[in-house]
Order: C-alpha cells, then structure tokens, then sequence
C-alpha cells in the first residue's frame, strides 16, 4: 500500500479489518521528480515518518522497498544518480527489499535501470517487486520475463506484479511469485479469485496499491472476506493474504513481523 498518500484514518481503519502489517513500495507519486535529492527526500519519508505513523496511528507494522520505478528511469542523468544513492537506502532498518522496478513505456533507459536495480538486488539477496506496464501488459511482462532470465537472478526472491488475467501464464513461465493489484485499472477482486481458483495458491500474493487515486486501503481485507463467502477453505484464504506474503518478504534480513 502507497500509504505515504492515504489519511492516518486510513491505518486505523486497516488495523480494524485485520491489517496487522503493511509494506509500502516506491512508486511513481504523481508528478516527474526533478532532482535526484527529491528521491532521497521521499525514500526517508517513507522509510521514518510512514513507519512511525503507522505505529503511532494503529500499531501497525510499516515496512518499505525503494528503487527507481521506471517512468523516471527516462531521465537518464537523474536516474542515474539515484541507482548510485540506492544502495545506502537498501541497508536501512525497515527495508525490506527493492522496487518498484520495471518498465511504463519500454524504452531502453527504463529496461537499463531496470537491470542494474535487479543485479542490486541480487547482490543483496533481497526481495524484489516488479511493475509490469498499465499498456501493452502481456508484451511488457513478456519482456521483462526475458531480462529476469537473461540476468539469471534468484527468480524465487522476485514478485512480478500487477498481473491479470492476460499476464498469468507468461509470470509462471519464471520461478517468481505473483502478485495481483486490486486497484481500479488493474484488476477486481472477483477476477482475481476466479484466477487463483484455475491456478491454485502458490506464490500468489493480493495487494492494494491504496494510492491518491480512487483505491482501497481494505481491498485485501475484503478480497479475504469475498473468497471466504464464496466457501474457501480458511487455511487456503490465510496462505494467499498471510503466509504467502509473510514468507515472501521473510527473505529480507530486516522483516522481523510476528504475530
């Protein structure tokens, strides 16, 4: 969730619908950054003051990725000077991996970052997400199937993002997890069960990008409740809105959620 642009009463209201913990990407937040600092700027506003709001508000755990994402990749001497201060980012306490990375348009500044940022990540052994694009989704996703593999990184610590149902069969072509935006745009809840109930369970993961834009900071809550009306099984439920994404995130050093 992008809590970085919701209410405090959006926290209270998650912890009341079940959510004990939460991990915040970085993302593209609305306008083109100018300067590299404006980054830096944003990655200690999630990593500090997003965390101790969170706390604060409803005692949920906050936790953080940070990256390029790859609509500002296309401004190569900013982008690069951001990729040359990530790695200070990475080793904070409550970063819990890498991304949003990916590609938005596909032009070769977007897929550079977006190899370098992996072989970060690799280096690291740390957790990546993965944005696949709003437009052309399945030629997108395709492609970044193909430079995930070309860069042999550890598929299994990478969660190619954002998937529909058009998307699906390419993400299980890798070893990575995937995972499912429930996000005006993106996909619904319903469409969503109806794929885990084709495909089963393993590695898949529901979010809410929960964003300034119509969204839902409970759209994972509700999902869960939805599957349980529509007569899963309670462990079933439990591992795609819990156990997945706990084991996911637990191959970070600096995840320590415990219920």
């Amino acid at each position: 969730m992008h809590m970085v642009s919701r209410s405090t009463s959006d926290y209270e209201r998650a912890r009341l619908a079940g959510v004990e913990c939460c991990v915040e990407p970085a993302f593209w937040s609305g306008t083109d950054k100018q300067h590299a600092a404006s980054f830096f700027d944003y990655f200690e506003q999630i990593i500090e003051f997003e965390t101790d709001r969170a706390e604060r508000a409803a005692g949920i755990d906050h936790y953080v990725t940070v990256g390029l994402e790859p609509k500002e990749a296309n401004y190569p001497e900013m982008a690069e000077a951001v990729m040359d201060g990530l790695p200070e980012y990475l080793d904070r306490d409550h970063v819990v991996g890498l991304g949003e990375i990916g590609l938005d348009q596909g032009t070769e500044a977007e897929e550079y970052a977006f190899r370098r940022q992996l072989r970060m990540a690799e280096e690291r052994e740390l957790p990546v997400i993965i944005h696949t694009p709003h437009t052309q989704k399945p030629e997108g996703t395709e492609r970044l199937v193909e430079m995930i593999q070309d860069e042999d990184v550890t598929e299994e610590r990478i969660v190619i993002d954002h998937n529909t149902e058009n998307t699906v069969d390419i993400s299980l072509q890798t070893d990575c997890w995937l995972g499912f935006t429930l996000y005006p745009g993106k996909i619904d809840a319903e469409t969503t069960i109806d794929i885990l109930e084709e495909y089963g369970t393993d590695k898949m993961l529901l979010n809410s990008a929960a964003d300034w834009d119509p969204s839902d900071p409970l759209a994972v809550p509700k999902a869960r409740d939805k599957m349980l009306d529509r007569g899963w099984d309670r462990d079933e439920v439990r591992k795609v809105v819990y156990d997945n994404p706990r084991e996911f995130f637990g191959q970070s050093p600096n995840f320590h959620y415990e219920v």
